[in-house]
């Protein structure tokens, strides 16, 4: 029951991807375009979702591969709901951006880029999220900068997204 209810959604995320593709009646050029919204979608850009994106566009899947391993924002794994990028860019690992990281992934459990058994996290490091007068910074999700963190202050970063 529980793998046709998972086959029945992931069907409902190609038709919505689908019918996003054919709504924008569009061509290659919009392949970024299409590929944020199939990440929206699925959560990541796993090979089928690349390889339909392809057959759809008429373009090879060579080519989408290479835009989706160019660009940092896209990823060809799966991620947590909360995706932790923490800055190990020269200010930020200056002033200990390194250590932060260390404690994100000692608390959760987890190595870098890997998702947590609960689903909810994944720890990226990240070169630069250009707020180095913060330093050291991370970025949770799209939106909520945390600035000065030291390795103390991982946990209570953590409890707020738990609830």
């Amino acid at each position: 029951m529980k793998i046709s209810q998972e086959n029945a959604e992931r069907e409902k995320k190609f038709q919505e991807l689908e019918d996003y593709i054919e709504n924008l009646n569009c061509d290659s050029s919009m392949l970024i375009n299409i590929l944020h919204k199939a990440q929206d979608i699925f959560g990541w850009l796993p090979r089928d979702v690349m390889e339909f994106i392809s057959e759809k566009l008429k373009i090879p899947p060579s080519q989408i591969y290479g835009v989706v391993t160019f660009y940092n924002f896209f990823s060809t794994k799966p991620v947590g709901r909360y995706q932790i990028k923490v800055c190990l860019g020269t200010a930020c690992y200056i002033k200990g951006g390194d250590k932060v990281l260390e404690r994100f992934l000692e608390e959760l459990g987890v190595e870098a880029e890997e998702v947590t058994g609960d689903g909810l996290f994944s720890v990226h490091p990240v070169r630069c999220l250009g707020a180095c007068s913060m330093a050291p910074v991370v970025l949770v999700g799209e939106k909520d900068f945390y600035g000065r963190v030291t390795p103390d202050g991982v946990p209570k970063i953590i409890r707020k997204y738990r609830r």
